[in-house]
């Protein structure tokens, strides 16, 4: 309730979504055709819908007022205007409410599970609600008949959902993710496929093949809305529905395409079925390839990534390398890899446990992370041994990231204090590939652990 009565500090915003709305509205009264209160187009529950999702509830006011404004402008006087819209603006707060408790809110279309519970609990229930108070409201304020109120209800109804379903995921998705960063193929295909989706809209509900009545030509937008989920998401695939769905309302109004019919209101309202399961499906299979593409991105993750300390692992860090050799072997600079292990681990493990071992482990990556540029590659080789691979760096700057590693450690306050003895190895003086240099560095990183075990034992010994 604290939500519903806090209004967003979006007053521009509101002002401009009221206006929307309006203009929204009385373009789709003009196929107001069994009342003139009730289409079978009707985009404003698609704009209450998101304003409600993006905003909050608390933007409810400019959703009134705007099918106030609409209402009052169209037909019936203060009372109906007022009890239809706040018909419409119960529609939206339901839908916001039941998609928020139950399907992720705002971000509902970006799975599967999410635009099942957007279609049943948005674009089903929530606006059957609009629907039986909007007609309610005719028949008692006499711009309707009783006998009419189910030929109402149900135009009523299917236009309610089909704002749902076409006009509140673009949106939604798109003010999700405004900015779209496409490679230069990327934006050359989707150009494509919009001048595709005019052409097979305009083909199959223009009436550029005659007569249509009956062809199933409606299954011809099928393939391409298929290409557009699998190739370019979820926010183009709801645009080309959505420009296949513009051109159909503007085709069938003529009298052409396959949902043509005898009475103009039951040809929309058949498109208006066709229109919703096209985006139900379009959509779902765009996040059904979503889903996948990162189930896949993750398990690549995984198959690179050490799980304890987030490193690259043993087969990223040999990648890193054989790129190395083959961009040195190309442009004749070398690079360095700096090999570090970790002293006494398996003490700190014997006296701490295992759980501080890990953690001790876990602070030497870090370290190894704020001593790197982005170009280097910081990564666990395995057990208490990380490498660095450094492009483009000679044995002084090795040297120095070596010193610069051990000098964060010492200076690390937490407990128990942790060292590492380090080696380094240059391409090509210590060898032309990854192994070689890998047991270069590994070489002189042992000799460095046992200087430091002989200065220890020297020193303990001293009298």
């Amino acid at each position: 309730m604290r939500r519903l009565l806090q209004p967003p500090n979006r007053p521009g915003m509101l002002l401009a979504v009221t206006a929307m709305y309006i203009v929204a509205g009385k373009l789709g009264l003009h196929l107001a055709l069994v009342n003139a209160s009730a289409t079978p187009v009707w985009p404003p529950t698609g704009i209450a819908l998101a304003l409600l999702l993006i905003v909050g509830p608390g933007a409810w006011p400019a959703i009134l007022v705007g099918a106030f404004v609409v209402n009052l402008t169209t037909a019936g006087g203060v009372g109906t205007s007022l009890g239809i819209a706040a018909g419409n603006t119960l529609e939206a707060v339901v839908g916001t409410y039941l998609l928020e408790r139950y399907a992720a809110g705002r971000y509902a279309l970006a799975t599967p599970r999410g635009i099942l519970a957007f279609v049943c609990l948005a674009a089903g229930i929530s606006t059957a609600v609009s629907a039986t108070i909007g007609v309610t409201t005719l028949m008692l304020g006499q711009l309707a008949r009783w006998a009419d109120f189910g030929r109402i209800w149900l135009t009523w109804w299917l236009g309610d959902a089909g704002g749902d379903m076409i006009v509140a995921p673009i949106l939604l998705l798109w003010s999700a993710n405004p900015r779209v960063r496409w490679r230069p193929r990327a934006a050359a295909e989707g150009a494509v496929v919009l001048v595709a989706a005019a052409i097979v809209g305009q083909v199959v509900f223009g009436g550029m093949l005659g007569p249509s009545r009956g062809m199933p030509l409606e299954f011809l937008v099928m393939p391409l809305c298929i290409w557009t989920a699998f190739r370019l998401g979820r926010r183009m695939s709801a645009v080309v529905v959505a420009t296949v769905y513009l051109l159909a309302v503007r085709g069938t109004v003529a009298g052409h395409g396959p949902f043509a019919q005898p009475s103009a209101n039951a040809s929309l309202l058949l498109l208006q079925v066709f229109a919703g399961v096209l985006s139900l499906t379009t959509l779902v299979l765009a996040a059904v390839v979503a889903e996948r593409r990162r189930s896949e991105e993750q398990l690549r993750q995984l198959s690179v990534t050490d799980p304890l300390t987030g490193l690259p692992n043993y087969r990223q860090l040999i990648d890193a390398l054989e790129r190395e050799v083959q961009r040195s072997q190309r442009t004749q600079n070398g690079f360095a890899l700096v090999f570090v292990d970790v002293d006494g681990l398996k003490a700190i493990n014997d006296r701490d446990g295992h759980l501080v071992g890990s953690r001790a482990l876990c602070r030497v990556a870090e370290v190894l992370r704020r001593t790197s540029r982005a170009v280097d590659t910081p990564a666990r080789y395995g057990g208490d041994e990380f490498a660095l691979v450094l492009p483009f760096a000679d044995e002084a700057a090795a040297a120095q990231v070596a010193a610069r590693i051990v000098e964060l450690l010492a200076l690390d306050p937490e407990q128990p204090a942790v060292t590492v003895s380090a080696g380094l190895a240059l391409y090509p003086q210590d060898g032309s590939s990854a192994s070689d240099l890998l047991a270069a560095a590994d070489r002189f990183q042992y000799t460095a652990k046992t200087r430091l075990k002989e200065r220890a034992q020297n020193a303990g010994h001293r009298p």
